[in-house]
């Protein structure tokens, strides 16, 4: 039985950019991920497969080997660790900041602040590196209407274009991390098939640079 390869991919925004970067190294999907209710995809490569899953469940099959290898936004990995993991490629897709935000104008009187995320092991770290006392509140999504709402001052949460946060009367205030999608690698695996996934990461390396 020749050596095979399952690449877990993120879901959404992530996944649109992945396809024609796989495909650019001849790595396709057979069938449309678009219309299939299919999770895991044969590819033109007979060796290769992918599964497609939620972002934040990305690293949790790499790390025990369910899948070999994956890609992953850096704010997963900085949320939830990167042990068990290789981290071989900053693929430069799916741009976008993480930041601290907040009602146009807000300035904290120097209490205790409050902070809504769905980052919250980022957020503690971020304020407790400022010495700034901040009640993390977890919240799993519609940041910005948690200060509209009087549950928090600020907020901890990825941005894009920013128009969510003006439309709701908030504001960019400080960056926190720069984001972009990341090749993850088991590694076991990168032991265990070398020549396959390193092959697959000089591939990508040498497309990475035309786009």
């Amino acid at each position: 039985m020749s050596e095979s390869l399952t690449i877990a991919l993120t879901k959404g925004r992530i996944l649109k950019e992945t396809l024609p970067l796989l495909a650019s190294v001849g790595i396709e999907p057979l069938d449309d991920v678009d219309r299939s209710r299919k999770l895991i995809f044969d590819t033109t490569h007979s060796d290769v497969r992918l599964v497609i899953i939620r972002g934040t469940d990305v690293p949790t099959y790499v790390r025990h080997g369910a899948a070999d290898v994956g890609v992953v936004g850096k704010d997963i990995l900085l949320e939830h660790g990167a042990e068990g993991l290789y981290e071989p490629l900053d693929l430069g897709i799916a741009r976008c900041r993480l930041m601290t935000a907040g009602p146009v104008g807000w300035r904290s009187d120097g209490a205790r602040i409050r902070v809504a995320t769905k980052f919250v092991n980022i957020a503690r770290r971020h304020f407790a590196r400022q010495g700034v006392h901040a009640d993390v509140i977890k919240l799993y999504g519609a940041m910005e209407l948690a200060p509209i709402m009087d549950l928090a001052d600020l907020i901890v949460d990825i941005v894009d274009t920013g128009n969510t946060l003006r439309a709701n009367g908030m504001e960019p205030l400080e960056e926190i991390a720069s984001i972009s999608s990341r090749l993850i690698v088991n590694k076991a695996a990168m032991r265990s098939r070398h020549a396959l996934i390193q092959g697959l990461i000089d591939r990508l390396a040498a497309v990475l640079p035309a786009r």
